[in-house]
């Protein structure tokens, strides 16, 4: 028997889809979502289930950005080739990305056991989403927001695909709000160090997705569950990426920080009464 159904499954795929890219944290939202459902968050199937849909979110990511995305490859490939194509920032980007994303693969697979097992509390999602808040809300003020895409270099790659680590190993820090926060902090505009954010997570989460399809299908998850979750995360990811690329546009990231401080508050809430089991 699956230990996820087919309607646990869709739910969290549009949880999953909501929330993946948005600064408000997908793992700990489906870790509420999860704990709301009375499924075990520590439960390996679980875990290898959450990373698997997120392939559905990402696969999105591949189809709105698919003219970038053939983009750089292509000037990466023309660089491996010919000198002289090395001095285009795609070739150069290209490489940032593939560099930015060693060290959050390196902690991933050292603290794998921290990470699946103590660091999975709730508490931590709850305290970190507190805390992420404040950190995103000071990246927003002091930022100055004067850098665009173009800009940027091999230092600002790395110290943005770096901060992933944080929302690795505190699950509610959220990766998009812990990269969008460092590359505000690195003076890019919002627009700017949303796409950066986007671009980063591909390899970083499939590479997730892939490494833990061995335990969600072979730990009771269920086939038909994974696929119709993904598939729903897929087309709620592809919607809240539209939407949240014309939200930066024109507004700061202060609805994030207050809709992120409110559901902090309200786990704890919840934890603390006894309803949510850590």
């Amino acid at each position: 028997m699956s230990a996820i159904s087919l309607g646990q499954a869709t739910i969290l795929g549009i949880v999953e889809g909501i929330t993946e890219f948005l600064p408000v944290s997908s793992t700990g939202h489906l870790k509420i979502t999860e704990g709301l459902m009375g499924i075990p968050v520590d439960d390996p199937a679980v875990v290898g289930f959450s990373a698997v849909i997120q392939v559905g979110a990402i696969a999105a990511v591949l189809v709105y950005f698919f003219k970038d995305i053939v983009r750089i490859v292509t000037a990466w490939v023309r660089g491996l080739r010919d000198k002289e194509e090395r001095y285009h920032h795609d070739y150069k980007f290209a490489w940032w990305i593939i560099f930015a994303t060693i060290p959050i693969v390196a902690v991933g697979l050292a603290a794998k056991p921290l990470i699946d097992g103590p660091l999975a509390s709730l508490w931590v999602v709850a305290g970190s989403l507190i805390v992420g808040s404040g950190v995103m809300w000071a990246a927003d003020q002091m930022g100055r927001h004067k850098r665009g895409e173009d800009d940027t270099d091999l230092k600002d790659a790395m110290l943005v695909g770096s901060s992933q680590i944080l929302a690795l190993l505190f699950p509610g820090f959220s990766r998009s709000g812990a990269t969008m926060s460092t590359a505000l902090m690195l003076d890019l505009d919002r627009v700017a160090a949303t796409r950066l954010s986007f671009f980063l997570g591909i390899p970083a989460l499939t590479g997730a997705g892939v490494y833990e399809l061995k335990d969600a299908v072979g730990t009771g998850a269920g086939t038909l569950p994974l696929v119709v979750g993904t598939a729903v995360s897929f087309v709620v990811a592809y919607a809240s990426i539209a939407w949240l690329l014309k939200f930066v546009a024109r507004h700061s990231f202060n609805a994030f920080v207050i809709y992120r401080v409110i559901v902090g508050i309200l786990l704890l809430g919840l934890l603390t009464t006894g309803v949510l089991s850590a």
